[in-house]
């Protein structure tokens, strides 16, 4: 079955994250029949410092604003069965741990939440205060997915790319896409 996805970009560090995950989802557009994308301000600052570009404006999904709460993912008639944050600040974490729907981002979340569909946070800090702690805990109790951006060594990364992709190539799992990538003692 196809999916509806949304795909938020926060401010947090890691621009490289949203950039591989976007470019991922081009690759299986064949499993996906929508992919919404809203950016916050912060974020877009950040991918133009991290990655030097704009490039985020070449990707072909429809991008909205975010105070767009006319955003067909504003509501959960829409019917958008996953939600990625990528990177996911701390401070966005909060916001939907704690039910205030003050932007597109975490009114979105907030929607997946209720419906009982798939949200996965890729939260992007560290240290982590108990404060972070627990609001995790608040989100995973409400049935959403917290997938640190750790990246994994075993496939033998040699670039950064190739690092982060470990990360996006999990969260792509989460999403229940079908994915060819490194699969733990079964070879490359």
């Amino acid at each position: 079955m196809k999916k509806k996805i949304v795909i938020a970009i926060t401010g947090a560090s890691g621009a490289i994250y949203a950039k591989l995950l976007l470019g991922k989802l081009q690759q299986l557009s064949g499993q996906i029949t929508e992919t919404a994308v809203v950016m916050s301000d912060n974020a877009k600052e950040v991918w133009k410092f991290e990655l030097d570009n704009e490039d985020y404006n070449k990707y072909p999904f429809k991008f909205y604003k975010k105070n767009d709460f006319m955003a067909p993912f504003a509501s959960g008639s829409a019917k958008f069965d996953t939600m990625v944050i990528i990177p996911c600040s701390m401070g966005t974490l909060g916001r939907i741990a704690s039910g205030v729907s003050d932007d597109l981002i975490s009114r979105a979340a907030d929607v997946i939440l209720k419906e009982r569909r798939k949200l996965i946070l890729v939260a992007r800090d560290m240290p982590l205060s108990l404060i972070h702690i627990r609001n995790m805990q608040t989100v995973t109790e409400a049935g959403g997915i917290i997938c640190p951006a750790i990246p994994s060594y075993y496939s033998k990364p040699q670039t950064i790319e190739e690092l982060a992709m470990t990360v996006v190539n999990r969260v792509i799992d989460l999403m229940g896409l079908d994915n060819e990538s490194y699969r733990w003692n079964e070879g490359e």
